[in-house]
């Protein structure tokens, strides 16, 4: 079988650390252990009495009780933490996948698990989320994709790339789809929380017997580099997933742990702080998009640090962003990362001032490369 390659992150992994300013990144700026510690009341010197055992391979109780209170009626005996919401993705779909599985994935989306699907040897379909539409699916296209025998859709709510929340009606229509099937049912919610207008998108949890929830902290929360994620099901669920777990990575580390507990159980404070970066920083990107008269055409992000414009031009992005790389010293994400030519994704939670400068810099070349 052949491999399928996670473009995204091979472009990311190859270039975010090799250029001057990282505009590829969907999550806010990251907190630093002290800021992390300052919200908390604590002081570092707790850190240095941690020690670097095993830590417990699903996480400690703490942990899992911290984030067992965001779901309702969750017991911290349905959590699974992970290195990572890709870790959690990649076991959730080692779990439920099989040669000759058919999966559909709700599109634009975060291409790890229609990649995992097809290298785990799925039949993999998409629905999409459409532009003209205000990035919303459509009922008939959701009919289609998931026919009888489906045993896996995936949805990324809010999404990546857009920043889009799906509406009630669209996701009732996926839910009755997937109740009819029987189809499992994994989400994506790693950008809750991180909703520009504070209100916080309600978790598919609870709403189909058959759902996966997998989220993480490093987006809405700024601490990409705790590497902490989890996976939200069933007990008799995860009794399948930790046995795969026990194949990847055993544990999280302890340090990460302890880290996360403090953040999840101060999270109002972490979530608030990343409201006011998207709040500050959407507006002088959009403002920077008007600039080109008409150029660009987004719709307005409602969560997460992202916005996915798509130019009037027939370059391709994949040729525009090594352009803008090479030259600029910027990275950007090519739409056709998430199978969308003619788009690319900016991402804006960077420090205020760091997005300032890379947009200046950005204009003049745009200009020249697309007018």
């Amino acid at each position: 079988m052949s491999f399928v390659q996670f473009d995204l992150e091979r472009w990311q992994s190859t270039w975010e650390k090799q250029v001057r300013f990282n505009l590829s990144e969907s999550g806010v700026h990251a907190l630093s252990i002290a800021e992390l510690l300052e919200v908390a009341g604590q002081g570092i010197e707790e850190l240095a009495h941690i020690r670097m055992v095993y830590n417990y391979s699903d996480g400690t109780v703490a942990l899992r009780e911290a984030i067992a209170s965001q779901y309702g009626g969750v017991t911290p005996e349905q959590i699974t933490v992970t290195v990572g919401s890709s870790e959690a993705n990649f076991v959730t779909c080692w779990t439920l996948i099989e040669p000759g599985d058919r999966v559909a994935v709700l599109t634009p989306t975060y291409m790890q698990t229609h990649g995992l699907a097809r290298n785990f040897g799925a039949d993999v379909s998409e629905f999409w989320l459409h532009d003209d539409r205000g990035w919303e699916p459509d009922t008939e296209e959701i009919t289609r994709a998931i026919p009888n025998g489906t045993k896996l859709v995936v949805v990324t709510n809010p999404n990546n790339p857009t920043g889009h929340v799906l509406s009630n009606a669209a996701r009732e229509a996926i839910l009755d789809r997937v109740r009819e099937t029987g189809a499992w049912l994994l989400v994506d919610e790693v950008y809750r929380g991180a909703e520009l207008d504070g209100h916080e998108t309600a978790s598919f949890w609870g709403s189909h017997d058959r759902t996966v929830i997998v989220s993480g902290l490093s987006k809405a929360y700024g601490l990409p580099g705790l590497r902490i994620g989890w996976i939200v099901s069933s007990a008799e669920f995860k009794e399948a997933v930790v046995r795969r777990h026990d194949y990847t990575v055993i544990s999280p580390g302890p340090t990460a742990d302890h880290l996360a507990t403090l953040a999840l159980q101060h999270r109002d404070a972490i979530l608030a702080r990343t409201r006011r970066i998207l709040q500050t920083n959407l507006p002088i990107l959009e403002a920077w998009l008007q600039g080109f008269h008409g150029l660009f055409t987004w719709q307005r992000p409602e969560c997460g640090a992202i916005c996915f414009a798509r130019y009037g031009h027939p370059m391709s992005a994949l040729e525009l962003v090594e352009h803008v790389r090479k030259d600029c010293d910027v990275l950007l994400v090519p739409g056709e990362h998430f199978q969308l030519p003619q788009h690319i994704r900016i991402g804006y939670g960077c420090e205020r001032a760091e997005l300032e400068e890379a947009l200046a810099l950005l204009g003049p070349m745009l200009r020249e490369l697309l007018s």
